[in-house]
C-alpha cells in the first residue's frame, strides 16, 4: 500500500474537497483523516487536573524496564479469551 500526504477542507456539509490535483491510478482508496486540535498553548487559561493515583500491578520480572511498563498498564479481563481474539484479528485480517 502506499501512502501520499496532501492537505484537503471538510465543507460545511461534510464532504472532504481535496484542494489538489492528484496522480494517482484510478480506483478505491482509503482515506485516513488527520484534524488538528486546538492547542493547549492558545488558551488563556490552563488548568490541570491530577488522575487518580490507581494502585500499581505486582509484576515478577528481572528485567527493569519491561516490569516498570508492566505495572503501568491494567490487566487483562477476566472473561478475556485469547483464542477468540485471535480469531477475530485473523477474520478482520482476511476479510472473514
Amino acid at each position: 500500500m502506499q501512502a501520499y500526504k496532501l492537505n484537503a477542507t471538510i465543507d460545511e456539509s461534510g464532504h472532504l474537497i481535496i484542494d489538489e490535483p492528484l496522480n494517482i491510478v484510478p480506483g478505491k482508496v482509503e482515506v485516513i483523516i488527520l484534524q488538528p486540535v486546538p492547542s493547549l498553548e492558545s488558551s488563556t487559561e490552563t488548568t490541570t487536573e491530577s488522575q487518580p493515583d490507581k494502585p500499581r500491578r505486582k509484576v515478577d520480572c528481572s528485567i527493569t524496564i519491561l516490569r516498570e511498563w508492566l505495572e503501568k498498564t491494567e490487566p487483562a479481563p477476566h472473561d478475556f479469551d485469547p483464542d477468540q481474539a485471535r480469531w477475530e484479528a485473523l477474520k478482520e485480517k482476511h476479510n472473514l
